[in-house]
């Protein structure tokens, strides 16, 4: 992970604060608030600086957050973030303008937050043979708290279809990435920054409830890959996109399993048994803990991580 993406658009003085912290190849989170210390997650620990950034320094980060061209970023912005090169977003929190019942844009930025993208290739493989019959990819969603390292997890699983896996003898196969908020391809001018696998498209900021049937009309993928299904458009879109015929892989925030059948949003995908496998995340022994894979089919656990 190039830390450079991320400290090149903060002020001179913070730069040089973090950059001294140990470990800042675990950089996960730099919180920024104005009048207020900076605080840096780095591998689950929290560090306060003694720094104090005022008004004018959190427009500073702003602009070069965007290049110095904000309106640029107007669409990202109404959303509250603007994905950086590399794929780290920046949240920001400030005054929300509203119109029509919608929030325009977010002026006089007080609050902002970065959070790190990290690729981990073959982050996915131990599991992909669980998710897949033969040459067919199943149905799957990945159940995670927040910061459990799901994002990573399911670009990882895109690569492997998308290029293929030789070790198992698995074809690959055309991927359409929804990638609503840049996260998962991290485009750049249209590019995915990140690797994800040779057969994959990418919609880039686009909404999961269009994206999803918008690729199935112009992209006949076999594969669409998106993160953080949660509205009723989502469902009807994917309820959609499986009566086309194409294989689905996604992911919910959740604590587990029962999580995920007791949403009263979610009761259609399991009345109608749309998923056949589920990953259920933690960070129990760090980002990316694997605490189970279940079957719905079978209704049984295919595997479960052993603690003593």
């Amino acid at each position: 992970m190039n830390t450079n993406e991320i400290l090149n658009i903060l002020p001179q003085n913070i730069q040089s604060s973090i950059r001294k912290l140990p470990y800042i190849e675990k950089l996960q989170e730099i919180r920024i608030k104005a009048e207020k210390p900076v605080i840096v997650n780095i591998d689950n620990k929290e560090r306060i600086l003694d720094l104090i950034p005022n008004m004018e320094e959190l427009k500073n980060i702003i602009q070069r957050t965007s290049n110095y061209s904000l309106y640029a970023f107007e669409e990202e912005i109404r959303q509250g973030f603007i994905t950086i090169r590399g794929g780290h977003r920046v949240g920001i929190c400030g005054k929300c303008i509203i119109e029509d019942n919608k929030v325009k844009t977010i002026k006089n930025i007080s609050s902002i937050n970065i959070r790190v993208s990290r690729e981990v290739i073959g982050c996915s493989d131990k599991i992909m043979s669980c998710l897949l019959k033969g040459n067919e990819v199943l149905n799957t969603i990945i159940i995670s708290p927040p910061k459990c390292g799901k994002t990573t997890l399911l670009r990882d699983i895109a690569r492997n279809i998308s290029s293929g896996m030789c070790a198992i003898n698995f074809a690959g196969q055309k991927v359409c990435i929804i990638d609503e908020r840049s996260e998962l391809a991290a485009c750049s001018g249209g590019v995915p920054q990140m690797d994800v696998g040779i057969r994959t498209d990418v919609l880039d900021n686009c909404l999961k409830s269009e994206g999803i049937m918008m690729a199935i009309r112009s992209m006949s993928p076999d594969v669409i890959i998106c993160d953080e299904i949660g509205t009723y458009k989502d469902m009807e879109s994917i309820l959609s996109a499986l009566s086309c015929g194409v294989n689905l892989i996604t992911t919910i925030h959740g604590s587990g399993l029962e999580d995920f059948k007791e949403r009263l949003i979610f009761k259609d995908l399991v009345a109608n048994h749309v998923f056949k496998r589920a990953v259920i995340l933690s960070s129990r022994n760090g980002v990316g803990t694997v605490e189970e894979i279940y079957d719905f089919v079978s209704k049984e656990y295919m595997w479960r991580k052993q603690y003593d």
